[in-house]
């Protein structure tokens, strides 16, 4: 097989491919077989036809069309491989001369990954937030834990914001109650912002036992979209109280005895958190750095075809949410059309990422272990909710294995970025990301003993 390459453009490439007739043997050979199993002819069983009555019933046409459609993208990939280009597209391929038993000619234009030269990036220096913990952030902590054991109180006064209340809602239109836009014992915060615009001021100063009309656009339904009467009916209202800060309450929400000893520990975990995220901004940082570095054209192509799965999962995102796309949006504080522009940038740059993430990764011969590939599953599987063994097997089933280690593979090209970056913090101190794993790696080690204790424990 012989591969001449002829550059379109930067992003671009035309394949011309000349392979012997002697290569297509395999195929043509399967091409027999599965004819012979499709025809019937009478005195063969099926399967059992020959070749040549094949030919002499149905002529050589059939054989050879299937025979190239077998091996032609075999060949395909062949030629890829040994021209050395990085498709990020599928091809346009043409067969463009059947010389039967002598050789068959085809081309294949495709986008690729343009060529470019990866700077030397030892010399990049990022700032990163500090890791100081402060009073206000422990302050932060310990609310939202007071916030989780918060209790309800009802109150017989107007609702203020802040207060629960229980109410019943319906809606009408033109006077005509909708069966579908009725709900009953709900449960609310006032103020929460509801994506039924108008609900957090009608509920302000009403009282248990009280009826209000507002109008307002209904979000979900058949009826998405129309504008509606919504009637509600307060049943109660409720205040919510915040245990007080003291040792009972810390003996209430953790292990620790004293209030004391319950804010060290958030400090420490606020100080972990905060550390951890040093690394993640470092990485992140240091590869947009070094991307500005370099200037890579984009393949139209590729970038069309990011957008349009960003745009599908938004699309199945609403769609499950049950809200109309204004509703949506608008519980988000954004727009459709600042969204899709959002969507231009973020997947140029993604794009961009990934095709020096991935030169980084084949010049440093990065790979994927066995045990690597367990702990995203697993990482991926929790976050959602579900068995690891499942994920693993639908992953299998639907080919992203190999996406998930070409996501390994650009983490850890990523990392190397990151690590060789001179790093210092928004207070002028130089962070060692080095002592930070190392640090990281002894408690998450200190921790697993006594995990496989408590497991030992359970098994008993």
């Amino acid at each position: 097989m012989k591969t001449a390459v002829e550059e379109l453009s930067p992003t671009r490439v035309k394949l011309t491919v000349e392979v012997p007739f002697e290569e297509l043997r395999p195929s043509l050979d399967a091409a027999y077989k599965k004819i012979a199993q499709q025809v019937r002819v009478p005195g063969f069983r099926p399967g059992k036809v020959p070749a040549r009555i094949i030919e002499q019933r149905f002529g050589r046409a059939p054989v050879l069309e299937e025979t190239l459609n077998d091996a032609v993208p075999k060949l395909y990939g062949k030629a890829v491989d040994e021209a050395d280009v990085f498709p990020v597209s599928q091809p346009d391929i043409e067969v463009t001369k059947i010389e039967d038993g002598e050789q068959i000619e085809f081309t294949a234009e495709v986008d690729v990954r343009p060529n470019f030269e990866v700077p030397d990036y030892s010399d990049i220096e990022v700032t990163v937030d500090a890791a100081t913990v402060t009073d206000e952030d422990v302050d932060k902590q310990l609310d939202a834990l007071r916030q989780r054991f918060a209790t309800l109180t009802g109150v017989d006064r107007p609702a203020a914001r802040g207060d629960f209340v229980v109410m019943d809602l319906r809606a009408e239109i033109d006077g005509e109650n909708i069966e579908e836009q009725q709900a009953s014992e709900v449960s609310y915060e006032v103020g929460a912002g509801s994506v039924l615009q108008g609900l957090d001021d009608a509920l302000e100063g009403m009282s248990a036992g009280e009826e209000k009309t507002f109008r307002t656009e209904l979000v979900g339904g058949e009826h998405a979209g129309q504008e509606a009467d919504v009637i509600i009916t307060l049943k109660q209202v409720k205040e919510k109280v915040l245990p007080e800060l003291d040792d009972e309450f810390a003996q209430l929400a953790s292990e620790f005895d004293t209030l004391e000893e319950l804010k060290e520990s958030i400090r420490e975990s606020v100080r972990r958190n905060k550390l951890v995220e040093q690394i993640v901004q470092a990485r992140e940082k240091a590869l947009d750095a070094l991307l500005a570095k370099i200037d890579i054209p984009i393949p139209e192509s590729a970038l069309k075809a990011e957008i349009d799965a960003r745009k599908h999962n938004l699309d199945h995102q609403i769609a499950n949410s049950g809200l109309s796309r204004e509703a949506f949006f608008r519980l988000y504080q954004t727009t459709e059309e600042e969204r899709f522009a959002e969507f231009e940038t973020t997947s140029a740059r993604a794009i961009k990422a990934g095709f020096v993430l991935d030169k980084i990764a084949k010049a440093e011969e990065l790979g994927v272990a066995e045990q690597e590939l367990t702990n995203f599953v697993v990482r991926r599987a929790m976050q959602m909710g579900v068995q690891p063994n499942q994920l693993a097997q639908h992953m299998a089933d639907n080919g992203e294995l190999t996406l998930a280690m070409v996501e390994i593979v650009r983490d850890k090209a990523k990392t190397l970025v990151g690590d060789a970056a001179k790093v210092v913090d928004t207070e002028g101190n130089e962070v060692d990301l080095k002592a930070i794993y190392a640090e990281i790696s002894a408690e998450e080690q200190a921790e697993a003993p006594a995990s496989d204790s408590e497991q030992e424990s359970e098994k008993e």
